[in-house]
């Protein structure tokens, strides 16, 4: 029904619980006002009654960094900016204040990681709207922007890669495009990093929209939330109407049986909110209604109920209370803390329990004043929060847990620490397990401690780290050889050489490495084989932890050396050995630790000799040609004459230039020629 045909009362009018400005919205215009004068990248939100708003404050908004005076503020809105715009706005020397949403500030740091892990990264939402772009800002590696399934199954294929979302995107649309992913990425890392007040928004619109019979979306044309959010409850409600302002209700046909309603995007101010539900009552009023109409446009809800049902909605705050807010904006004295109230609360730095305080932090505070005068709410932080700090650090000592601390100042006789804003002492010797020589060491350092004494009225605690480093060692060895498992490898550290063998870290116990372990072959000192401070793979023997024994082999990590000797000692290869021993039949040549072969006295040299002594001795150096391989055997049969022979046919190479253990492959002889 049309407005010229007139109007009558609405059945019911439902505003959604929550609906208009998220927190980060919230913030970003906050920020942009306490800021005035100053300069925003893009508008603040996208909403015009706000942007003018702020403009008429002497806050403008340009396109770009080089827009921006040098020495002016600017102000970061809550969809961010990547990387590069930061570093641009840092070289025109701008006071930069950061309004960039919490939840998309981390979204930009899962971005960092992707980087540093060097795998691409795909963000799910609109590739033009200034939070992906900001997102995507903070990689210089592959990076990729998908609205649609079409777009996700037109990727490239990737072994690896970040999913991540837009924190406005519709879940259903989320889960459906990150199906089609899948089948591009062999190995996708998905993130749901949809905002919670998003989802919340966007599941109790739709609820709402099947339980009404018109539905009205407040919201900016430009709002990506706000057409999200028209085009999810379009689905279940097709009398779905998408307004910028009141004004625009004008001319719609609504029965005297309709439930309207009505929720509102992100970027939609409460004022706009309350105007549109005003409007509606003000339309009801266009008629002379009937009895009937009167009846419900009794009971109706009217402008000033509206305005009651909201104020209910706040937070009712008293002197003395303990309530809980979220850290809106810090400034050079206070901080400024949403409490949910109609103002928001200011902390004194001063009164803060601890000045490390961040924007989006949530603190838990006492209300000193609920008007200081100028409509804002006096807090404190410091009493309540060392109240609760004493409860939960006399609980943690009961229970005998552990506590931690951060060195701040080196006095006499130990170490002062802040243990979660409480003082403390700690001993010098109860900071380590050994003697400490320089005690400022520790200032700045953060430390697990157990409480050793505590006096409340005193506001005296006494601590050790001591303690907790011998717990920590204890509950380590323990799990150390609850590991160890016969028969696997494992790396170690060489730590110390003896006669007999190598102890061998693996992972905080020592091991013993066996001198006969050490290799296949003859060991004179494990110092032959291995070097203190070498790390080796060691395979574990035997584990007694009755006895805290490892026994470990470093031979069995390597191939046996009669398993490969074939194809390492091919017949009619020739190779240099050393000499180890000598009987009356032949010498022994050893080819590596635990491979020798044996040259039969026959072949130790060009003439008949008497006893092997007459050609070589034990430690000579001598090419060898191989003549046999058994490896089942375990026998190898060499020959010093037919290198010998060889040589004298053929020239050799000068010095230098063949070399010292490179294997010379010698031609099969021509038994023909010979003869001819």
């Amino acid at each position: 029904m049309g407005a010229s045909e007139g109007w009558v009362p609405v059945s019911k009018v439902i505003l959604a619980k929550h609906a208009g400005f998220c927190f980060g919205v919230r913030r970003a215009v906050e920020t942009a006002r306490r800021s005035a004068p100053a300069v925003t990248l893009g508008p603040v939100i996208h909403n015009p009654r706000v942007v003018s708003e702020l403009e008429e404050l002497g806050v403008r908004s340009v396109a770009a960094p080089e827009e921006i005076p040098e020495g002016a503020r600017a102000v970061v809105r809550s969809h961010g900016v990547g990387r590069e715009t930061l570093e641009r706005l840092k070289a025109r020397n701008v006071e930069v204040l950061d309004a960039t949403c919490p939840f998309v500030r981390r979204i930009h740091e899962m971005a960092l990681s992707a980087e540093r892990d060097g795998i691409a990264l795909i963000v799910v939402g609109e590739e033009r709207h200034p939070e992906v772009e900001g997102i995507r800002g903070w990689t210089s590696g592959e990076s990729y922007a998908v609205a649609t399934e079409e777009a996700a199954l037109a990727l490239p294929e990737m072994e690896r890669a970040l999913v991540v979302s837009q924190t406005t995107f519709i879940e259903g649309r989320f889960d459906r495009i990150t199906q089609t992913i899948v089948q591009r990425v062999r190995h996708p890392e998905i993130l749901r990093t949809i905002c919670p007040a998003t989802r919340q928004s966007q599941e109790e619109a739709v609820r709402l929209a099947r339980e009404v019979d018109v539905m009205v979306v407040v919201g900016g044309r430009e709002s990506s939330n706000s057409r999200k959010l028209y085009e999810l409850v379009r689905e279940v409600c097709p009398r779905a109407l998408f307004i910028e302002s009141a004004e625009e209700l004008e001319g719609i046909g609504i029965s005297a049986t309709d439930r309207v309603g009505i929720t509102a995007g992100a970027s939609t101010p409460d004022c706009i909110i309350k105007e549109v539900v005003a409007r509606m009552n003000d339309i009801e009023k266009q008629v002379t209604p009937s009895e009937e109409h009167v009846e419900q446009a009794e009971t109706s809800p009217t402008e000033s109920d509206f305005m009651a049902d909201v104020e209910k909605t706040l937070v009712q705050i008293r002197p003395g209370q303990t309530i809980t807010g979220t850290v809106v904006q810090i400034s050079d004295d206070e901080v400024c803390v949403n409490v949910g109230y109609k103002a928001d609360g200011l902390v004194k730095k001063a009164d803060l329990s601890s000045t490390d305080v961040k924007i989006g932090d949530e603190i838990e505070v006492e209300v000193v004043k609920v008007n200081d005068g100028e409509g804002n709410v006096l807090l404190s932080q410091r009493n309540i929060v060392n109240r609760k700090v004493w409860d939960e650090i006399m609980a943690k000592h009961e229970a005998g847990e552990f506590v931690v601390g951060v060195g701040k100042e080196a006095v006499k006789g130990g170490l002062l620490a802040d243990v979660m804003g409480i003082r403390c002492f700690i001993p010098a010797s109860q900071l380590s397990l050994r003697y400490v020589e320089k005690i400022e060491e520790f200032v700045g350092q953060e430390m697990k401690l157990e409480i050793i004494e505590i006096d409340k009225p005193k506001k005296r605690i006494v601590a050790s780290r001591k303690k907790v480093l011998i717990s920590e060692e204890s509950e380590k060895k323990k799990a150390i050889w609850d590991a160890l498992e016969i028969g696997s490898v494992v790396r170690g550290v060489v730590r110390r050489l003896a006669d007999f063998g190598a102890f061998v870290d693996i992972g905080g116990v020592d091991g013993l490495v066996h001198v006969t372990d050490l290799s296949w072959g003859r060991v004179q000192h494990p110092s032959d084989i291995i070097k203190v401070g070498e790390e080796i793979d060691v395979k574990i023997l035997n584990v007694d932890p009755a006895r805290e024994r490892i026994s470990l082999s470093y031979k069995q990590t390597r191939p046996r050396p009669w398993a490969v000797a074939g194809d390492r000692y091919p017949v009619g290869s020739i190779v240099e050995g050393k000499v180890v021993r000598i009987t009356t039949f032949g010498a022994f040549v050893e080819l590596e630790p635990g491979l020798d072969g044996l040259v039969h006295i026959s072949q130790c040299a060009l003439t008949r000799i008497a006893k092997v002594e007459d050609a070589i001795n034990v430690g000579d150096i001598v090419r060898v040609k191989v003549l046999d391989v058994n490896t089942e055997a375990k026998r190898i049969s060499l020959s010093i004459r037919e290198v010998l022979e060889d040589e004298a046919l053929e020239p050799v190479p000068p010095a230098g230039e063949l070399d010292e253990y490179s294997i010379v492959e010698v031609p099969a002889k021509d038994e023909d020629a010979v003869e001819e």
